[in-house]
């Protein structure tokens, strides 16, 4: 019985380092590395590619979108809504930490969506929010120990559409304060990242918002320079019902899905920017590269324009739960090298699509364990699951079956028509036992059979048993119908309360392996829950 708790007890406790620490570590050991440009080289011979190792490496993350009172309808600072964001919150620290970090990114980039309820969250909760999100990806270590760059992109979440900005301006005074302008370019290697709030693109151009979008977007495409650009839009571009989106895609529905308000018929929601606003920010910009989040699923897609194909990746989100079983983020591999025709700007960029731990599958791992171990407990044999006490009871039956026919000699012990002679006897629990007499004795008819009463129990003392030369042989015990034990009509059946006991010595010792269990396991989980919680350097 202890055997099989100790195995128990290792079965859990690798489980636990498995679901709580190394599943997070093989995105980044096995399943995805950075990946390498191409380009050709001048200098070897035609058809040829040289790989560079000359890039500046990118992780792209979206679309954590903490969860607050507007996520579950739960009640703010209720118990379950803590446990919800505890563990979400866990999850995403792990993953930034055991998944992403180890990559070592020289450049870090969020592509929108931090708050679930950015915009209706009253300040004392948005600050709460704020320092969630600071500790979750170390951003306050990240900007006083760390050269690493982040940039942050708007999403509807943080700051809502448009028609919200002239309503409630302090939302966009408190996002600017932590996160900067929402409209920039950045320059990482020789590659130009254009940042746009994508909320602005579709709402009417006399607001100042839009306009001032707009605005930023046609001042960058008279840019001189050739630089490759990567346009950056929370808000996916637009593309074709029920569209292909590739082989990493989750769901398969791709519908345009816009809301209006009531009142003035402006934008409120929607998944995808408009056609139009779509080709009129390819054709002004020209990308060679597309990276937008806000869908929470992963998508890519190809828009064709005049000036060349463009490639759109939209990266899932990094949240387990965000509404997708396969949480992602994204490396990108930026050339350092300048570009002096757009024949090579197909070179400047490239992508890698790396998923994070599956955590409803370790969950439910945890469930269907915690289950079997209920049943083997349970349903466990009495002498154990091995064979051996079973193996060695055959074994020594045979061995005393061949000694006695040796020193037997081989003798029949009983001719055909002997006549043997049995004592029936009751115990007190109501089971008849026939028992043989050491000497033969011989009866002359069935007639000589008696009763006799033994307490309450009345009894056949001697019972005869013929042998007939036919091969069917049958056995016959009489037994009185007035037979009365216990003045019922009935036999005392003690059964029913050996099962009971059973049952309850059975539950008893489950109970106590399972404290056994929970004791060796539950310090080694918690362990294990607040290692990556709590502030530590990297």
């Amino acid at each position: 019985m202890w055997k099989l708790t100790v195995f128990l007890c290792c079965v859990w406790a690798l489980s636990l380092l498995y679901g709580e620490m190394v599943a997070f570590w093989l995105p980044s050991m096995w399943t995805c590395s950075w990946p390498q440009l191409r380009r050709a080289s001048s200098s070897q011979m035609m058809g040829e590619e040289a790989y560079l190792d000359d890039f500046v490496k990118v992780a792209v993350i979206t679309d954590p979108q903490l969860m607050d009172k507007t996520s579950l309808g739960l009640a703010p600072k209720s118990l379950a809504l803590e446990i919800a964001q505890f563990y979400t919150d866990l999850y995403m620290r792990r993953s930034y930490f055991a998944s992403i970090l180890p990559f070592k990114p020289d450049v870090i980039l969020f592509l929108g969506d931090y708050f679930d309820g950015g915009p209706v969250l009253s300040d004392e909760e948005w600050q709460e929010s704020l320092s969630r999100f600071r500790h979750i990806f170390k951003l306050n270590h990240q900007r006083k120990t760390s050269d690493t760059p982040v940039y942050f992109l708007s999403g509807n979440h943080d700051v809502g559409y448009a028609s919200l900005y002239s309503r409630s301006p302090e939302v966009m005074r408190r996002y600017e304060s932590e996160f900067g302008a929402r409209n920039y370019h950045f320059t990482v290697g020789e590659i130009e990242f254009i940042a746009v709030d994508a909320q602005t693109l579709d709402g009417p151009l006399h607001r100042n918002f839009t306009f001032t979008s707009w605005n930023f977007v046609k001042n960058i495409s008279t840019d001189a320079r050739l630089n490759p650009k990567v346009l950056l839009t929370h808000i996916p571009l637009y593309r074709p019902d029920w569209t292909s989106c590739g082989p990493h895609r989750s769901s398969p529905i791709i519908n345009q899905r816009v809301s209006h308000a009531a009142y003035d018929k402006e934008i409120i929601y929607q998944n995808y920017l408009s056609e139009e606003t779509s080709n009129h920010l390819l054709d002004l910009v020209k990308p060679v590269l597309v990276l937008s989040g806000h869908d929470h699923d992963q998508c890519t897609v190809t828009h064709l324009r005049k000036f060349g194909p463009v490639t759109e990746h939209t990266v899932g989100t990094v949240s387990w739960q965000q509404g997708n079983l396969y949480p992602s983020f994204m490396l990108l591999s930026v050339s350092k090298l300048s570009f002096s025709n757009r024949t090579d700007l197909e070179d400047a960029v490239s992508t890698q699509l790396c998923f994070l731990p599956m955590q409803t599958h370790i969950y439910i791992w945890y469930l269907s364990l915690f289950v079997i171990t209920i049943l083997v407990l349970l349903l466990r044999p009495a002498n154990g699951f091995g064979y051996w006490n079973h193996f060695s009871r055959f074994v020594g039956t045979i061995r005393r079956a061949i000694s006695e026919n040796i020193f037997r000699g081989g003798q029949k012990e009983k001719d055909e028509d002997e006549i043997c002679e049995y004592e029936t006897i009751w115990d007190a629990e109501g089971s008849m036992h026939l028992i043989k007499k050491a000497s033969n004795v011989s009866f002359t008819g069935s007639s000589d059979t008696q009763l006799v009463g033994r307490g309450n129990a009345v009894v056949r003392s001697v019972m005869k048993k013929q042998i007939s030369r036919d091969t069917n042989a049958s056995f016959a015990v009489e037994m009185n119908a007035d037979v009365r034990l216990d003045g019922t009509g009935k036999f005392p059946q003690r059964s029913t309360s050996k099962f009971r006991t059973m049952v309850i010595r059975r539950l008893f010792r489950t109970f106590q392996m399972l404290t056994v269990i929970a004791a060796l396991n539950v310090p080694l989980y918690m362990m294990l829950l607040f290692k990556d919680w709590i502030d530590h350097s990297y």
